[in-house]
Order: structure tokens, then sequence, then C-alpha cells
């Protein structure tokens, strides 16, 4: 049987950073060659980065991909590595954008795979799946392929695919057990949400055996506006073993040798018990179509593959890790991007002491280090001692830049020129230290952090243009739970390492208050958190509406007023900033619903 040493390269890129990220597969396809690679894949799109949204409809972006994927061959043969195929992500096009008048059905844009190797382009592949549920919207933006390419190399029949073909059964896996590949090259930019990895593994392996052949799938990671991507690259076989995987959250080169069936034109028995039966041997199969509704466009590569010197090399298993560890990952990870992809020298947020600012200064000091934090205390007449406290010795223990910036004044000076009372003056104090973070961002270039968690966006528990001021919101889709779960685990996992842990315990156990009037707590307005975070799981994750919620348990009467308060909240999180996505449903993206809006759940709609 042929021999293949394949790398798959979990590796960041950005969107936009075309040139960046041409000269990012280099050094890594470098660094796989002096490991004796002879075939390094790269994530979806990672070219132009992922999701490039809009931009697919502006004919230079599109064409600017194109004459780099050229370039690209050139370059890697000038490098000395013209006998290294190296599969990468880009899009391209094959008629005008759909927005276009002139555009033509079965021609567009292109989420597409390219294979190169002796300075050429071998081979391309378009997208077939086109996701169109939760942040994905690649109907919008491309057209699907129809045909899989299968390229000869190096004695082994590999098949092209790209993402969402290995979330969907039927299609180019399918189509590759028809082929008789001996391998499947999945490249993807999968976004994380929690206990994703924990489906990636059997949905691999479903595909795997539908093709009856191995899978190498290669994952991105890095972030991305809203969302992150993790890795959890992998290869499995046909017959659903798990070769190697590589860890979540982190840039590497995954390198594993391969035994594969030598190429041939017979179709791959299926592992899949429910497919139906194939030709035991068939003819080279050109662009015929069978059920699975696909071409199939054989290539062989003119070049060969540089020899394997030593071996054999293995991937290895990296260990899964707890859902804390996970998450906490995911935010300074999608934070460290954000800060450095868009160019901010640091951060700053306000520190009242409590567990949510806590918990994102302790992400922020992780994610870029504690001398581009500054933490700014701010304290009014109803802050606490144990607040001031509990803020300055969160500093201490995380050597950011820590200030105090008293309000009282400020407030005071409104409340003698303005007449205001009760929730006014509440909401007047979040707006004064509104006002003092974003004037330290003009003043010295601080990209400002708001700290408000999805629970309280979920209810509108917040003020607008005050607590909810800023650039980022590392804790937007993070509910109140597991904030409390997330800072135990950080205190945890630094006493573990020897450290010192991160977050006050009085920062933990203390009942949670905006402190914006006297012996205020979060129970005056809203259920215990526990209570609360599982009707919004209910009601926002899983789309449940009245009747299911209360069949479930919950108390009628608050569902009520939670479902009500969530509904009316929808202008203040329209206005909200972007955060990290761990989630199954995040706000913005994934949860799209009209601001104006009478449907109201628990009520007749037919009078």
């Amino acid at each position: 049987m042929p021999s293949l040493r394949v790398a798959l390269a979990q590796v960041n890129s950005t969107v936009g950073d075309i040139p960046g990220n041409a000269a990012a597969v280099r050094h890594w396809t470098r660094t796989a060659a002096e490991a004796g690679a002879q075939l390094v894949a790269f994530p979806e799109m990672m070219i132009t980065g992922y999701p490039i949204e809009d931009l697919v409809f502006r004919d230079s972006f599109v064409a600017a991909s194109q004459a780099a994927l050229h370039t690209l061959a050139a370059d890697l043969a000038a490098d000395g590595l013209g006998d290294v195929a190296v599969i990468v992500g880009y899009v391209d096009s094959d008629g005008p954008a759909p927005t276009d008048s002139a555009a033509l059905p079965g021609t567009g844009r292109r989420d597409a795979s390219a294979l190169l190797l002796g300075g050429e382009i071998v081979a391309t592949y378009f997208k077939h799946h086109l996701p169109n549920y939760g942040v994905f919207d690649e109907d919008r933006y491309f057209e699907p392929g129809d045909s899989l390419t299968v390229v000869r190399l190096g004695g082994v029949d590999v098949a092209l695919t790209v993402c969402e073909d290995v979330w969907q059964a039927g299609g180019p896996f399918a189509a590759a057990g028809r082929a008789g590949v001996g391998l499947v090259v999945n490249i993807n930019a999968s976004p994380y949400e929690l206990d994703k990895d924990d489906v990636r593994l059997p949905l691999v392996k479903r595909r795997a055996a539908e093709a009856g052949a191995t899978v190498a799938y290669v994952n991105m990671v890095g972030g991305q506006d809203e969302l992150v991507f993790d890795g959890d690259s992998m290869i499995v076989t046909a017959e659903g073993e798990l070769l190697t995987r590589a860890g979540q959250f982190t840039s590497e080169l995954l390198i594993h040798d391969l035994e594969l069936p030598a190429a041939s034109y017979t179709s791959n028995p299926s592992g899949d018990a429910g497919a139906a039966p194939r030709a035991s041997a068939v003819a080279p199969l050109g662009e015929q179509r069978a059920d699975d509704g696909m071409g199939i466009e054989r290539v062989a590569a003119g070049t060969a593959l540089r020899p394997l010197v030593d071996g054999p090399a293995v991937g290895g298993i990296a260990e899964r890790v707890t859902d804390e560890a996970e998450i906490w990952s995911a935010l300074t990870l999608g934070l460290h991007d954000y800060v450095e992809k868009n160019g901010f020298r640091s951060v700053v947020l306000g520190l009242s002491g409590g567990i949510d600012s806590a918990v994102v200064a302790a992400i922020a000091v992780d994610a870029i280090g504690a001398q581009r934090v500054v933490g700014v205390s701010m304290p009014s007449g109803y802050s606490s001692g144990h607040s001031r406290d509990d803020a300055a010795e969160l500093a201490k223990r995380t050597g950011l830049d820590y200030r105090s910036e008293p309000i009282q004044p400020m407030v005071d000076a409104f409340l003698a020129n303005m007449s205001l009372s009760g929730l006014a003056v509440e909401n007047l104090q979040a707006r004064v230290r509104g006002v003092i973070l974003m004037a330290l961002s003009n003043q010295e270039g601080h990209l400002v952090l708001t700290t408000g968690n999805k629970s309280e966006l979920a209810v509108g528990y917040s003020t607008l243009y005050g607590d909810s001021v800023g650039g980022f919101n590392p804790l937007k889709d993070v509910p109140k739970t597991m904030v409390w779960r997330l800072a135990k685990w950080r205190n945890a996992d630094a006493a573990r390492r020897g450290g010192e842990p991160p977050i006050p315990e009085n920062s933990i156990i203390k009942p949670p208050s905006a402190e914006l009037r006297p012996g205020q707590v979060d129970s005056d307005s809203l259920p215990d958190y526990d209570v609360l975070d599982a009707i919004l799981a209910g009601y926002i994750d899983g789309d449940q509406g009245h009747d299911d919620l209360i069949a479930a348990g919950h108390d009628a009467a608050l569902v009520d007023r939670i479902l009500r308060l969530v509904d009316l909240a929808e202008y203040k999180r329209r206005q909200s900033a972007p955060g990290t996505k761990i989630s199954i449903k995040a706000f913005g993206r994934d949860r799209r619903l009209p601001i104006t809006n009478r449907f109201r759940e628990g009520t007749r709609q037919d009078s």
C-alpha cells in the first residue's frame, strides 16, 4: 500500500489579509516539509480568511484571491517546495455575483479548494453543501459545486471537499466512495461552540464509513469578530479508527503517516449499513452522475511528491479538556484576535469588584498581558467598601494598570442642573461611568470592554449607553451561572499550576449587585440565576415556547415575566457590542428577531 505523510495545518488566518495569509501558507508548508510532509492541507478560505461576508460581492476582492492563488503556487516552487502538495481554501468565481443583474443560474462566487504542486494549480473543487443556518449565510454568497475533484497523487486517489460537505450525508462523500478514493481531505472553517468537539468525531466517522475511505479533517483556529475557531483537526479511517487528533485553540501541524490503498477505478465498499450497495468495479467515471448528484472529475498530478526519508510520523491524540477550560480558551483567543487583528494597543474596563468585571479582567490579562489592560474603579456614593477593596485586590493579583475615578462629583453636577429621581438617577451613574471609559479610550487609544453577561443581555438588565458601553464584550454569550463556574475554574487552575488565583474569593461568593441604590442586589429585580438561566436556555438556545417551558416545570407567571423581558430588550441587544460566541445560539448572527414585534408567547394570536 502507498504511504503518504500528511500534515494538517491547523492555523490562524485574517479576513482580508490576503498577502499575510499567503505568507502563512508558505511558512507552515516549509515547516511541514522539514518534517517530511508530502501533502499539507490548510483550512477553508485560508487565502482570504473566513467568513468574508459581503466582501464576496466585490470583483476586486475575488480577483485578488484568484491572483494570490496563482502567485502562491509559483512562490511555493521558488521556495523549493514544489514537490509538496498543498491544499488550500480560497474564493473563486465563474460568473458575476448574485447581486449583479448579469448573474446566471449555476455560476457565480465559489467557496473553493485548490491543490498546488510543481508551481501549478493542479486541481480545484467547489464546495457542494452550502450551510444556511445559525451563523452561516452561504446560500446568499456562493453557488454550489456539482462535481467531486479526485487527484491521483503519489499513487493514491485523493478527493477534495470543503467543510459543510462533511456535515451532510450524500453528495461529495457518497461520490468519493463511488470513485474509489483512498483519502478524502476535508478543509474547514468550523466555528466553536461548547461540546462541538463531541459531535465532530462521530460525524467524521460517519462520513469516512460513507466514503469507505480515510478522512483527513483540518479546521481553522483563531478569532474573527464574534466567531472563534477551535481547530480539533483529526484523521479517521474508513473503519472508524481515530488515528490522530489535534488540540483545541492551538496553532499546530498535525503530521501523520498514512498507509492508503493504491489508486484504482473500483468503488469502495461502504461502511454505512444504510447505504445502497455500489458496483464492485466500474470504468473510469469521468463526469457521470449517480444518485449522489455529483459528477467526478479526475486529475493526475504531473509532478512527483518528495520521497519519504524517515518515519514513521505519528501525530498522537490530544487530551480533551473540561467545559470550563474549553470556554476560557475560546474567550481568551477570541479577545486576543479581536484586539490584535484590529490594531488595538490595549483595553480598558470598569472594575466594580463584582464577578463579571473580575472575570473579564482575568480573561483580558490572559489574552493580551497585564501591561496592556487598564482597570478603572469608578465608585459612587452607593459603592460598598468591599467592592472597592475587591477591585483593588484583583488588580494587585493580576498586575493590570489600576486607576480610580470617583463618579459622585460628576453625578452631583448633573443633579444640580437637572431634576432627576429614581431609575433616572441610577442610570445616570452608569452613564457617567460609560463617559469616563470612552474618554479614556479617546485619550489613550484603548478598546473599551463591556462586561455584561448573556443573562443580563437577555432580560435587558443593563443601562443603554452606560454599563453597555464598549467595543467588545467577552461575556456576551456567557450565562451568569457559567461566569461563576469560570471564575472558580480559573482560580483552581492557577492554584494547580502553583500560581495565585486572579479573582478574589469575595467577588465570587457575594450576592451580585449593580450598587446603584442603597442595599441593591440583583435578586431585587431578577429570580435566582439558576432559575433564570434555565428558562433563558430553553427560550433562546432551544427556541422553546411558553407552553414548552411550563411543561418543563417552570413557574407559569415567571415564564410570562421573563419572556416579556427578553422580547422587550431586543432593541438594546441590537446596539450591543460584539462578543465571542460559545453557545449553540448567540445573540446577533445566530438569533435574528425583529425589534418591532407584537407577537407574545402565551397570548392568543387568533383574535
